[in-house]
C-alpha cells in the first residue's frame, strides 16, 4: 500500500497544485497552453527519444508480453470508439470519440508506472515498463492522432488527406521522436555509437520535466472548467473502462494465452491497471477539443487507482 501510495501522491499533488495556483490567479488560461505546448514540442519528445535509442533488441524480444499489452489497450480503445460518447454534440466527431478511446485506454505508464512497478516488482520490471510506455506512444497515440487528423483535414480528395495525415504525422514531435530513437539504437547495434553525453542529459533534464509539466496543466485547465457540466455516464464509462476492463483482458492475454515470465506478466497486468494518462489531454488541448472531459477522466481514475492498483498488486503477489 505504501508504494502505491508513494506513487500516486505526487501525481494528485501536481494536480492539486496546479489548480491551487490557477484558482489564486498566479498562473492563467496563457500558462495552460503554454505549459503543453512546451510538454508536447520539448520534454516529452525528449522522454520518447531517449528511451528508444537505448533500448536493444535483445530487451524488446517478448512477443507474448507485446502482445497482451497491446491487444489490451487497443481492445478498449475500440471498445469505448464504440459505445460513443453520451449525448455530447461532440460524440459525434471522429476526433472526439479518438481521445474518448484515449481516455479509455492509455495508461500512466511513463510517469507513474515505470516507478511503480519498480517499487513492487523490483529492477527487472524496467524493461517492460519500459516497453509499455513504448506502445502506448508510438502504437496508441500514433493511431488516435492519425484519426483526429483525418477527422479534421477538410481536403477535396482522400489522397490528399492521406498525403496531409502523413506530412502531419511525420512533423508530430511525439511521433518523429521515439522514430529518430529507433535509428540511434539501430545505429548503435551496427556500429557501437553512444549518444554524446552533453546530448544524453540534455534529453534527460529535458524529459524529467515533461511529467510535472503536464500534471499541473491538467490542474490550471480543472480550476479554470470546474464549471463545465459533464454527464456522469461519459466518465463512469471511461474510468470503468480504464481500471477494470483493460487489466482484465491483458491479465487474460498474459496469463491464459501466451507463456511469459512472472514477472512480465505481472507488470503486463499493473501497466494496463493505470489510471489514464496526461497524453489525451495534451491532444485533447493541441487540437483543442472537450479537454474537460479529459481532464476529469485523468483526476478520477487516478484517485479510484489508488485502491484498485492496490488490491491487484496485493492479489498477483
Amino acid at each position: 500500500m505504501y508504494h502505491v501510495i508513494a506513487s500516486v501522491f505526487p501525481v494528485f499533488g501536481l494536480i492539486f497544485l496546479g489548480y491551487i495556483v490557477a484558482r489564486r490567479g498566479i498562473l492563467g488560461i496563457a500558462a495552460t497552453d503554454s505549459l503543453n505546448k512546451y510538454v508536447v514540442w520539448l520534454a516529452l519528445p525528449a522522454l520518447l527519444f531517449q528511451a528508444m535509442a537505448q533500448i536493444s533488441w535483445v530487451q524488446v524480444d517478448h512477443p507474448g508480453y507485446v502482445g497482451a499489452f497491446t491487444i489490451g489497450a487497443l481492445s478498449t480503445f475500440c471498445l469505448s470508439f464504440v459505445l460513443g460518447g453520451g449525448k455530447r454534440p461532440a460524440a459525434h466527431r471522429l476526433a472526439d470519440r479518438s481521445i474518448d478511446g484515449l481516455n479509455a485506454s492509455y495508461s500512466n505508464t511513463g510517469y507513474m508506472g515505470i516507478p511503480l512497478c519498480i517499487a513492487a516488482f523490483g529492477q527487472g520490471s524496467l524493461v517492460p515498463s519500459i516497453i509499455a510506455t513504448i506502445i502506448i506512444a508510438c502504437v496508441l497515440f500514433a493511431g488516435a492522432i492519425v484519426l483526429i487528423e483525418f477527422d479534421l483535414q477538410e481536403l477535396p480528395s482522400w489522397h490528399a488527406t492521406i498525403g496531409k495525415v502523413l506530412l502531419s504525422l511525420l512533423r508530430n514531435p511525439l511521433i518523429l521522436s521515439p522514430l529518430l530513437g529507433v535509428m540511434v539504437a539501430l545505429l548503435k547495434g551496427e556500429t557501437g555509437f553512444v549518444l554524446p553525453a552533453p546530448v544524453f542529459h540534455l534529453t534527460k533534464l529535458l524529459g524529467a520535466s515533461a511529467s510535472p509539466c503536464a500534471l499541473v496543466t491538467i490542474g490550471l485547465f480543472l480550476a479554470q472548467s470546474s464549471g463545465v457540466a459533464l454527464e456522469s455516464s461519459v466518465l463512469l464509462r471511461l474510468v470503468g473502462l480504464k481500471l477494470i476492463v483493460e487489466p482484465t483482458i491483458t491479465f487474460l492475454l498474459a496469463y491464459k494465452l501466451w507463456a511469459m515470465p512472472a514477472l512480465w506478466a505481472k507488470t503486463a497486468v499493473i501497466m494496463a491497471a493505470l489510471p489514464t494518462g496526461t497524453g489525451p489531454f495534451m491532444l485533447a488541448k493541441l487540437y483543442d477539443r472537450e479537454a474537460a472531459v479529459t481532464s476529469r477522466a485523468i483526476l478520477v481514475s487516478t484517485v479510484l487507482s489508488l485502491a484498485t492498483v492496490s488490491l491487484l498488486i496485493a492479489w498477483l503477489g
